[in-house]
C-alpha cells in the first residue's frame, strides 16, 4: 500500500534541485549548526541546569531537557539564517503508510528554503557514563538504515550524561560501536567527537551512502 503525499512533500519534491540543496546545505554547515547547539547549552546550563540537581527532578528527563534546549539554540542562531532549529519534527520522507506515524527527530535544523531538508540531532539519557546502549542503538537502527537524516549525510547524537566524566561516555561509545571516534577540529577541548559510516542506503532511494555522526556529551547534573 503506497502512502500519499503530504503537504510539504506535494510543495517541495525530490526533484534534482532537492539534492542538489541538501548535498550543499551539508557540505560546510555542520560546524555552524553545532556551534550553536554548543552555545545554546552553555546558556541552558548556566540559565537552568546548575540551578537544579537533575538526579532529583529527573521525570521526562531526556523530553524536558531537549525541549529547553531547542530556544536557547534559537536565541544563539541569527534570526536571517537560511536555517532554524524545531523541536520534535517529523520525516515524511521515511515515513510508512496510515496507520503508523513518521518518524520524528528530538531536533532538527531545517532549511528555510526547503524545510523537507533537516539535520537532525537525536537525543538519549546517558545515566551513567557507560550505559550507552540506547545511544548506540540509535545510531544503528536510525540513522545507519536511513530511516533518520536520509537527505543529510551528517547528523548529530546528544548524549544527556547524568554520572560519570565525559571521556569515559565517549570511550564506552566507541568500544560499543566498534567504530573510531575522531576529536573534532573545530571544537578542541569539548566533548565532542565524529564517527564515519556507511549506510544501507533502501533500494532505488538517492540517499548519501557516506555518512558522518556527530557525538556530543552534554552534562545535566553537576
Amino acid at each position: 500500500m503506497r502512502r500519499r503525499a503530504t503537504p510539504a512533500e506535494a510543495a517541495f519534491p525530490a526533484t534534482q534541485e532537492f539534492s542538489d540543496l541538501a548535498r550543499a546545505w551539508t557540505a560546510d554547515g555542520s560546524r555552524i549548526l553545532l556551534e550553536l547547539v554548543w552555545n545554546g547549552y552553555e546558556r541552558l546550563q548556566a540559565e537552568v541546569l546548575d540551578r537544579i540537581d537533575c538526579t532529583l527532578s529527573d521525570r521526562d528527563l531526556e523530553r524536558c531537557v531537549t525541549q529547553l534546549l531547542e530556544p536557547h539554540i534559537r536565541r544563539s542562531s541569527d534570526p536571517d539564517a537560511p536555517f532554524y532549529v524545531q523541536h520534535n519534527p517529523y520525516e515524511d520522507e521515511t515515513a510508512l503508510p496510515p496507520p503508523a506515524q513518521p518518524p520524528q527527530y528530538d531536533l532538527a535544523f531545517a532549511a528555510v528554503g526547503n524545510p523537507r531538508v533537516m539535520w537532525p540531532l537525536e537525543a538519549k539519557i546517558l545515566r551513567t557514563d557507560r550505559a550507552v546502549a540506547p545511544y548506540v542503538r540509535d545510531v544503528k537502527e536510525e540513522y545507519l538504515t536511513c530511516r533518520y537524516s536520509p537527505f543529510s549525510n551528517e547528523a548529530a547524537m546528544l548524549g544527556y550524561l547524568v554520572s560519570g566524566h565525559e571521556d569515559t561516555a565517549l570511550a564506552s561509545i566507541e568500544a560499543s560501536l566498534d567504530t573510531p571516534l575522531a576529536a573534532h577540529a573545530s571544537f578542541p577541548g569539548r566533548p565532542h567527537r565524529t564517527s564515519d559510516h556507511v549506510r544501507e542506503v533502501p533500494a532505488g532511494k538517492p540517499y548519501p551512502a557516506q555518512f558522518r555522526c556527530h557525538h556530543l556529551i552534554l552534562r545535566v547534573a553537576a
